[in-house]
């Protein structure tokens, strides 16, 4: 399906996480080692945050990652906080720029890796339930922009939980209205510019993989030579579809129906429970 990393802590010229890794993720557009397909080619986005602007900048391209030469320049100079970079594999819609992740709305960035099964048959339901207000805001024809106007409709901007966690319900709902048993398969990004939360579920099986990695400060201890641990903060953090590299210790598996919350102070990793709205 799609690869996809999330980044927040000291600001990073987005190189050293996009090209530079051992199994970085342009590396992964081409060998992925956990998702359902090894090349991720169908598009790709990046989006980050600068201090000036509460809203994020987002660029996408139709092409696949590992030979882009705009994305090249762009990683080699844009320095940011927090970002959010993704690779497509597309499900069955088109291979268009508003169908590439990360999609933006506000101050907000939402990403995934996954699908709504049945989203065909479901999506005029799905659609129709988008508040009004946002509606003429969707671009694209995805399954992943969809969900992110549903959480938008069910409250993401108050209660981000709450709202990701009534959008999941509400999809399960109507997918099994319409006969489809497990119609929820996702990992999920979304940023406000200060907080990533994650999630990893699926409403039947095994969510698709999902990582972060271990505290700066434990991994100083375990790698004292490892020289890039003393540049960055003891709160930066990734989350990412599979690790980056093989450092020993450095990357953690995030369980099944769970979500994270990556933030100023202590990070958050709690269970994950859809609601009916």
């Amino acid at each position: 399906m799609c690869r996809w990393l999330a980044y927040s802590g000291t600001p990073l010229v987005l190189d050293e996480v996009l090209y530079r890794p051992q199994h970085s993720l342009i590396d992964q557009s081409l060998h992925a080692r956990m998702g359902v397909e090894t090349t991720n080619g169908d598009g790709f986005g990046i989006g980050w945050y600068e201090d000036h602007t509460r809203t994020p900048a987002v660029i996408h391209d139709i092409g696949p990652a590992w030979n882009n030469r705009n994305l090249r320049e762009i990683a080699e100079h844009v320095r940011s906080p927090l970002f959010f970079a993704h690779i497509r594999a597309s499900t069955g819609t088109a291979v268009q720029q508003t169908n590439c992740h990360p999609f933006r709305h506000g101050r907000w960035m939402w990403m995934h890796n996954g699908s709504i099964a049945g989203f065909h048959e479901l999506r005029r339901e799905l659609v129709l339930a988008v508040d009004p207000e946002l509606f003429p805001s969707i671009e694209g024809t995805t399954d992943s922009e969809v969900m992110f106007y549903l959480a938008l409709t069910f409250g993401l901007d108050e209660d981000p939980v709450g709202g990701v966690a009534r959008m999941t319900g509400f999809v399960e709902r109507v997918g099994r209205e319409h006969g489809v048993p497990s119609p929820v398969q996702m990992t999920v990004a979304v940023a406000d510019g200060e907080r990533v939360l994650a999630f990893r579920y699926a409403s039947e099986g095994t969510p698709r993989s999902l990582y972060y990695s271990s505290r700066v400060d434990d991994l100083r201890a375990l790698h004292p030579d490892a020289t890039f641990l003393q540049d960055v903060s003891d709160e930066t953090r990734l989350v990412v579809s599979e690790p980056l590299g093989d450092l020993p210790g450095a990357w953690n598996e995030v369980p099944a129906d769970t979500y994270g919350v990556v933030q100023p102070g202590e990070d958050v990793l709690q269970d994950f429970r859809p609601e009916v709205p």
